[in-house]
């Protein structure tokens, strides 16, 4: 079975448990002709545990064929892209 193709990545800031169709997600998923509300659900159920509605980074994988698949963005991850964007400023 061939891997599904990708349309678009995004990323998003979301407060825990409180992502909405509103914007910045609503628009976001919108243009990539995803099912909003399900990202929307999903997200709110599995961090309604995280404390104080903490800021999370996501990152969204929209496939051409409006599917899509979310992760947390971990600090790790953005240090080392920064690190390969910018390799000299980092020691």
């Amino acid at each position: 079975m061939a891997a599904k193709e990708v349309a678009v990545r995004i990323r998003l800031l979301i407060p825990a448990g409180q992502a909405k169709p509103s914007p910045p997600v609503g628009p976001a998923l919108g243009q990539a002709g995803l099912n909003i509300m399900a990202f929307c659900k999903d997200f709110n159920a599995k961090t309604a545990k995280v404390p104080d509605q903490a800021p999370i980074p996501v990152e969204v994988t929209a496939f051409k064929d409006k599917s899509f698949t979310w992760v947390r963005e971990t600090s790790e991850k953005r240090e080392r892209e920064r690190r390969c964007v910018r390799p000299g400023e980092y020691g």
